[in-house]
């Protein structure tokens, strides 16, 4: 292949980055009355086997695992030892400094009673993790270099060695496939779900990677490879991910560029759990030179192939098992026959064009052309077969022109068995859709189709208004507070997704309604795309919102904002969404902020001792010598009721499956009276004890022909109990695509409280399900909390919420936005007043996230958000807030 630069020499540099580490068609029904079906892989069902790789007899339990003793805490001294390093390095990420004072102060604090504390200082117990012969894998060093004599004339990047640091991929898969943490939520073979529908239709499931056509496909092939050989192996395909960042420390500015693994046997939400399923393995060399080679096409030539002959070195280990099966230990603790293959890769675009060795404005998953890629209908996909075809056929130059491929380079994946990096290309949430579509373009361009029709004055005052009406959103748990609107400098993941929930309320009377319309098109098909599971359904769901997305934003062609049209590489990969959910299963579980939430963890050293702990840990736990760890994704106690502490959302792990449960706080608040009447007064409602009577009343006789409004007063019964007020309700539901615990459950705080952070009032709204047969708000309605109380009455305790009601505007929601709309429901002919009424806590659902609608009036630069539930008619419920309400409120 002609204009092809020999690949850089990859040598082997021994270095012993750690003395004390050595590496080392079958159908079956669910037991849910038949709703699901699952069919199996019929070839490679990774049948257990024994350390020879002969395989068991049917239900042979696993072999023992050899352990050490339940007392042995090696490489420390005891619990207090291991746990003390656990939690200053790995939970808290204490600096070295700040541990030697504390050892310090212990140290004086323990002397007195001839006592020592656990460690003298840091760097003593960093000793005691690197002595751990657990969980860490060796860091390595390949040096490259440019092959052939270089005199003192040459560039002097082409006399350069550079060094690629790497962990040994073989036993980084070993330490995964044998993690006991992962048992229960690993696949061991490819499967199709189906699900019976109530009109009888069967409806495929995809979710995990391993449902999905890719797996099924892949395993077929290497069935088909050699039957004898492969016949009943486990299937295991690795995942991998890359991203170039830049890390701000003391020195500057400074580049790394991280590789990470996986493995597609683990289930979505383990990777999202950041539970050690996902471990950088390489760091890629960034090779530099004098400013003058900036624009130099060989140099650049040189980068791109030192890449793919990084990987290719790095990934040798590995090459054997990806032809013949090698037999490894699993999650359930039985041995298995694994065969390897290469799986999705995660990627951001300038990595998929230097991964593929496609031209930059080209797409790497079809032939689209750059200049017309919102207009892909009839492009084919690629493939490496179809590269090589076009590469013997047309000279460099138009293969570049014409096609888009850089014959320069060769992709790693040439080199391993049944790899094509077109077809491994995964969907990327994150950077396609929330920072590239959104951020980059659609909040861009709105700021410039303002400018475009109202001038720069005029609509910087326009921007100002969005910017007050983002700053006005009342709070939610988990949600941003943005004071000065979407004005900051520096944008990250996390501001891109804050801004999403509450931006499409904040445009309204202020831009077209096919901007509007553009962005609740776009909204749904990212919230859409965001599900832990998907049907035909879901997916024609996806391909309509898509279309739509692409009929509204014409407007911005149209108005000049883009004469140019829409060829963007992020906004057309939206369009392969679907067939990519099809091939690789929900895209959250690829996403490549599973990858960037581990940047900053990616150093050698330190990694390495992260490693160990987390191994440990899990050690430990297996040997029932520490109890099960909370999940900690993030970190927060259930049972604590502090109304000062901003983090609000939990996700958690040790509950039962529920669709939805809320339960008051573990304390109540003081400084409330705890008689009905003289409570009524304290709250300022009038009718209050009269409101709690009415509801005794219901609660006493769930079955009477009269409700308690026609009970005359005097009938009433009173509750006898003392009343206990709460600041804060606890909402637990099933929410698996949102951050939550490892079986998909979620936890949030619903606040009520006279004085949130001494800025006064904060009283959250709700769902209360008033007919679960029915979908969405035809089956809800929203309330405000007013007070959370429980009382007793003859031995029963009866926890309540005083609510405020509001009504459904309209029987659908708005056209432009897509959202609901609800306005307060008051009564009275001269002086309206809120419904209040009081209700049983199981009656509501979880909370409601109310944005005003604002009108066309500007808001008073001196409004502030505590008061935006009281000072508007009329307010949009987010369905964006989450995913869940996202799917409670679509359906």
């Amino acid at each position: 292949m002609s204009g092809r630069l020999i690949r850089p020499q990859i040598m082997s540099r021994t270095h012993d980055y750690d003395n004390d580490i050595n590496p080392p068609v079958i159908e079956r029904n669910s037991n849910d009355g038949g709703r699901f079906k699952r069919t199996e892989h019929p070839y490679l069902t990774g049948l257990p086997c024994d350390p020879n790789g002969q395989f068991l007899e049917p239900d042979t339990p696993p072999p023992p695992r050899e352990e050490p003793a339940n007392n042995d805490w090696t490489p420390f001294n005891g619990p207090a030892e291991f746990m003390m390093a656990d939690l200053l390095y790995r939970k808290v990420e204490m600096s070295a400094t700040n541990q030697n004072s504390l050892y310090e102060i212990l140290g004086m604090m323990m002397e007195k009673h001839g006592e020592s504390p656990p460690f003298a200082n840091a760097k003593e117990m960093h000793s005691y993790i690197d002595a751990a012969n657990i969980g860490g894998v060796p860091w390595q060093c390949l040096s490259a270099t440019i092959p052939g004599d270089h005199g003192p004339e040459t560039p002097i990047w082409k006399r350069k060695s550079y060094d690629i640091w790497y962990r040994d991929p073989n036993v980084i898969l070993t330490n995964l496939l044998s993690n006991p943490d992962f048992d229960g939520e690993f696949t061991y073979r490819p499967y199709v779900e189906l699900e019976q529908t109530v009109d009888g239709e069967e409806e495929r499931h995809w979710s995990q990677f391993m449902s999905a056509n890719f797996a099924w496909r892949q395993s077929t092939k290497i069935y088909n490879e050699n039957p004898q050989q492969n016949k009943d192996a486990m299937y295991c395909a690795i995942i991998t991910g890359s991203d170039k960042t830049t890390v701000s420390v003391a020195t500057g500015q400074v580049e790394y560029h991280p590789g990470y693994l996986s493995i597609g046997n683990i289930h979505n939400n383990v990777r999202r759990g950041h539970r050690n399923a996902v471990v950088p393995y390489v760091f890629f060399a960034i090779p530099k030179a004098d400013r003058r080679y900036d624009n130099d096409a060989e140099f650049r030539k040189f980068k791109r192939q030192l890449y793919h002959a990084s990987l290719s070195a790095v990934f040798e280990s590995t090459k054997p098992a990806m032809s013949s099966p090698v037999v490894r230990l699993c999650p359930d603790g039985h041995y298995r026959r694994v065969i390897f293959d290469f799986g999705p890769v995660i990627a951001d675009y300038p990595e998929q064009v230097m991964l593929a060795g496609i031209v930059q404005g080209w797409c790497a998953k079809c032939t689209s052309f750059p200049e017309s890629l919102d207009d892909c209908e009839h492009a084919l996909p690629r493939s490496q077969d179809y590269n090589e075809t076009l590469v013997s056929l047309f000279a460099a130059g138009e293969l570049w022109d014409e096609y888009g491929i850089d014959d320069d380079i060769i992709p790693f994946t040439n080199d391993f068995p049944r790899a094509d990096i077109h077809q491994l290309l995964a969907p990327d949430l994150l950077h396609q859709v929330i920072k590239g579509t959104f951020k980059d373009h659609l909040v861009e361009w709105v700021g410039r189709y303002l400018v475009l029709i109202h001038g720069k004055a005029d609509a910087a005052k326009i921007m100002d208004e969005i910017d007050h009406r983002i700053a006005a959103v009342p709070p939610y748990p988990g949600l941003r507070h943005f004071p000065d609107g979407r004005r900051f400098k520096q944008w990250t993941g996390d501001d891109s997704k804050g801004l999403m929930k509450i931006y499409l309320p904040a445009l309204v009377d202020l831009v077209p309604t096919d901007i509007l319309r553009t962005f609740s098109a776009f909204l749904d098909f990212c919230y859409l795309a965001r599900r832990t599971y998907f049907t035909n359904t879901t997916l024609d769901q996806l391909d309509e919102k898509l279309q739509a997305f692409h009929t509204h934003r014409e407007v911005f062609r149209t108005s000049g904002t883009r004469p140019t049209g829409f060829s963007m590489p992020r906004q057309h990969a939206l369009s392969h969404y679907r067939s990519l959910i099809e091939e690789f299963g929900a895209p959250y579980g690829l996403c490549s902020s599973i990858t960037e939430s581990r940047h900053i963890t990616a150093m050698l050293v330190t990694n390495q001792r992260l490693d160990k702990l987390a191994a440990l840990e899990t050690d430990y736990v297996a040997r029932k010598m520490l109890p099960p760890p909370p999940n900690t994704s993030l970190k927060k106690s259930v049972n604590d009721d502090d109304d000062n502490d901003d983090i609000e959302v939990w996700a958690v792990d040790n509950v039962d499956i529920v669709a939805g449960c809320v339960e008051l706080a573990r304390r109540p608040a003081s400084g409330y009276p705890s008689d009905l009447n003289v409570l009524e007064d304290h709250i300022s409602i009038p009718g209050f004890a009269l409101l709690v009577q009415r509801f005794l009343y219901d609660q006493l006789h769930p079955n009477s022909f009269l409700p308690s409004e026609d009970i005359h007063i005097s009938a009433l019964p009173s509750p006898r109990g003392h009343v206990k007020v709460f600041h804060s309700a606890i909402a637990t539901f099933y929410a698996p695509s949102d951050l939550s615990g490892r079986y998909g459950m979620y936890r949030e705080r619903i606040r009520c409280n006279p004085n949130w952070h001494n800025t006064g009032p904060r009283r959250d709204c709700a769902f209360v399900v008033e007919d679960d047969t029915k979908p969405g708000l035809f089956g809800m309605s929203v309330v405000r909390l007013h007070l959370l109380f429980s009382f007793k009455h003859n031995g029963n305790t009866y926890p309540c919420a005083l609510v405020a009601w509001y009504d459904r505007y309209g029987e659908q929601p708005d056209p432009d936005t897509g959202l609901w709309v609800v306005k307060p429901d008051l009564r009275g002919v001269r002086h309206p007043q809120p419904f209040y009424t009081v209700i049983h806590i199981e009656s509501l659902l979880r909370g409601a996230h109310l944005i005003p609608v604002y009108g066309p009036e500007p808001l008073p630069t001196t409004f502030k958000y505590q008061h935006s539930l009281n000072a508007f008619a009329a307010f949009f419920v987010n369905k964006f807030i989450d995913y869940h309400a996202h799917e409670l409120l679509s359906s």
